[in-house]
């Protein structure tokens, strides 16, 4: 009722714009970086777009603030720390769904699979959900199925746009494909920043041990670096992308190949560290030979004919995945429509900056301006 109030309020009263209400949840290096492009943006959604974003809440996993009238992003973090109750799952969920608000979106920036718990409740409850986290759309597929569906009955949205290739249109191009009538028939992609990063930092100067550890120094990897190596990350992308184009897979279905041994993954961080450059020789030997022969090395996820798998792959110099610099990602998508020359995006794959700024598109899009 109180929702509907507001709504016959607006309605009556010829609001001069319109009020999205933001819950965001997570304010480290992604989240952060989205209130700070928020906070630049929102005088100018209001003159040029008659849009009011409004965050009503912050949460982090020891502290949460929520307050109708918004938050003033200028001091948020102080606000928090000196006026926020303690945090917790049942704190989210209460409060979100008590304060009742019309056009509310949770904002999940964390990489909590807690968090995502909480999806299905704030769906149900016409609360629009926007994830970087990649958890809830990667888990079993009948989780990721049931959040879809929840999200169009009640009318709101699941959105995850940033889960693949951070900032780039990726999700989105594919379900524009599926909804005009195209079927994807094949997907070959680059889609770890971490692990091309490494495989163009790997030289006669750098060994691959050193490799790993500038990108971790530069905030490409995880902080444990064995989950990008594990290809964890790039399976769970390839699903998410494998399902927005219509493909029941999960991820036990994807078969990976792996060039770091099994028993590296076990034991402690430290363990490894210690034991990672004992590779370094083998893989200087084999980048030698890539080199002669003008190939290099790419960590390629690939889905055709309902199969999927993940493997460091050899390209050739004539390859569109051979030039790819940094931490970029790149997907080819071979359809019935793009048969022949299949659709390439291309761009920065990894990175705070962009990462937020899709999150921000994505909640835009809730808008509907």
């Amino acid at each position: 009722m109180r929702k509907s109030l507001n709504v016959i309020h607006d309605s009556f009263f010829l609001s001069e714009y319109q009020v999205l209400n933001l819950f965001i949840c997570g304010h480290g290096t992604v989240g952060g970086r989205l209130i700070e492009q928020i906070k630049s943006q929102q005088e100018k959604l209001i003159k040029e777009r008659n849009l009011k974003l409004k965050v009503v809440g912050i949460a982090d996993r020891r502290k949460a603030l929520f307050t109708r009238e918004g938050i003033d992003l200028s001091n948020y973090k102080e606000e928090l720390a000196e006026k926020g109750m303690k945090s917790s799952l049942q704190v989210l969920h209460d409060e979100i769904i008590g304060m009742n608000i019309f056009n509310s979106v949770f904002v999940d920036c964390t990489a909590s699979g807690d968090v995502c718990s909480l999806y299905k409740g704030f769906l149900n409850h016409n609360i629009s959900v926007v994830a970087a986290n990649k958890i809830a759309a990667s888990s079993e597929y009948e989780v990721y199925r049931e959040l879809k569906d929840i999200a169009r009955h009640r009318g709101v949205k699941f959105l995850f746009e940033t889960n693949v290739g951070a900032g780039l249109p990726i999700i989105n191009t594919i379900n524009d494909l599926i909804n005009s009538g195209d079927k994807i028939i094949k997907i070959e992609a680059v889609l770890s920043g971490t692990l091309n990063y490494i495989f163009n930092k790997i030289s006669a100067d750098v060994p691959f041990s050193r490799t790993i550890k500038m990108a971790q120094e530069e905030r490409y990897s995880e902080p444990d670096p064995r989950i990008d190596l594990s290809g964890k990350d790039v399976i769970r992308k390839l699903v998410i992308l494998a399902r927005e184009a219509g493909y029941k897979l999960e991820q036990s279905d994807v078969e990976k190949h792996l060039f770091v041994p099994n028993e590296f993954f076990e034991g402690s961080l430290d363990d490894f560290w210690k034991n990672v450059p004992s590779l370094d020789a083998d893989f200087e030997s084999r980048r030698k030979r890539l080199e002669n022969e003008n190939k290099r090395w790419r960590f390629v996820a690939r889905l055709e004919n309902g199969k999927a798998s993940v493997q460091l792959e050899e390209v050739g110099n004539s390859h569109p995945f051979y030039g790819l610099e940094g931490s970029n990602n790149i997907i080819l998508l071979t359809t019935e429509r793009y048969n022949e020359y299949p659709m390439m995006i291309q761009g920065y794959g990894a990175g705070a900056s962009v990462t937020a700024a899709g999150v921000f598109a994505d909640i835009m899009s809730i808008a509907n301006i």
